[in-house]
């Protein structure tokens, strides 16, 4: 079995130079190409990525896509074009027999999405999507945490929100602001994570409901419905559990998960992007109402429970397990079904969720 999983970037978005370094940092890939429509724009991204986090082999510029697809000295393709594109390129690259490494949202709609995971199971390749934070070391220490019923207890309710502010020339400029391109706006680029978040909760049990709220959106020449860039959702699971999020352009940074039970609360103030400092934590909650004679007080009980992590470009960071693992299962030769599974559920509920929007706030039976 090889022991390098050989990497070709397709397109040069700017996602693509933070997983650039992932890759050479993970110690069993390499990026061998890197393609463009303009072979001098492919050049200039190998230039800039080289000259910060070089390889010991620079990569080679190829111009159109359509050659990395063929080339026979790569084994995985990194897709972070726009989300209107994909679909056809990651069914050329599984039917070329290349593994698939795709960013979010990773489709238009489900039953794309379903040709492309078909695709990839086909040609026995992997096929994952790029949401880093499922690779922390911190998301076993939540499974942990969440499992245990001493902490949160019954889960009823769990509240997340993900969300940045954008600049004004953002909605012009930028491929978010295209409803050919980005259809689903603020809910596929961020929405992804929050959606992905609340699923994990719930060990990726479906709402069997949900309702969403488009608050505002941008429209161009391309965009009739308009593209979402603030939207909240309320999901309703068979046990009774809710779940609400926010997602917004609008709004400034913010990236939190809340988790409230029975028995107490779980909160994570960072779960898509982690902060510096060397370590990944959360905070579990079991407050307690006192009363003793006329006094009346709340005992805060909290706890922080941590893990050894850096925050970003960093052999320990999130995004570099995210290759590392992706390359493991590649290199294996026996792909891990459950990847395009949480994939699909993801878009499920996304697409549910942009329907219910569009038809001001419809319940829709997932």
């Amino acid at each position: 079995m090889a022991e390098t999983l050989r990497w070709g970037i397709l397109g040069s978005a700017n996602i693509a130079r933070k997983n650039w370094d992932a890759i050479r940092n993970s110690g069993n890939g390499v990026v061998v190409a890197v393609a463009s429509r303009d072979a001098a724009k492919a050049q200039r991204f190998i230039d800039e990525c080289q000259g910060e986090v070089p390889f010991a082999e620079a990569p080679r510029a190829i111009g159109g896509y359509d050659e990395m697809i063929a080339a026979d000295d790569l084994d995985a393709i990194y897709i972070p074009l726009p989300t209107g594109m994909r679909k056809e390129w990651v069914v050329k690259a599984a039917n070329a027999g290349k593994h698939v490494m795709c960013e979010k949202p990773c489709a238009i709609n489900f039953d794309d999405l379903e040709a492309m995971t078909s695709a990839c199971a086909a040609n026995n390749v992997q096929f994952m999507d790029g949401v880093m934070y499922m690779h922390s070391d911190r998301m076993p220490k939540l499974r942990e945490a969440l499992d245990d019923p001493e902490n949160v207890g019954e889960i009823r309710r769990i509240a997340s929100a993900f969300s940045f502010c954008a600049p004004p020339e953002f909605f012009g400029e930028n491929i978010r602001g295209s409803s050919e391109l980005e259809p689903a706006g603020a809910l596929g680029d961020l929405g992804w994570y929050t959606i992905r978040a609340t699923l994990f909760v719930m060990n990726y049990e479906m709402p069997v409901s949900l309702r969403a709220t488009l608050l505002s959106s941008a429209g161009g020449g391309d965009t009739l419905d308009g593209v979402p860039t603030e939207l909240s959702a309320e999901l309703i699971f068979a046990n009774g559990t809710s779940a609400t999020f926010y997602n917004s352009f609008l709004t400034e940074n913010q990236q939190w998960l809340h988790v409230s039970g029975s028995k107490g609360h779980l909160r994570v103030d960072d779960f898509v992007l982690p902060y510096p400092g060397g370590k990944l934590g959360f905070k579990v909650a079991n407050p307690r109402f006192v009363q003793e004679g006329c006094q009346f007080f709340k005992e805060r009980n909290e706890r922080e429970i941590t893990v050894p992590e850096e925050a970003n470009n960093h052999p320990t960071a999130q995004e570099t397990k995210l290759f590392r693992k992706f390359a493991e299962l590649a290199l294996s030769g026996n792909p891990d079904p459950f990847w395009p599974d949480i994939s699909l559920k993801t878009q499920k509920v996304l697409d549910a969720c942009l329907v219910s929007a569009r038809n001001d706030g419809k319940r829709i039976d997932v």
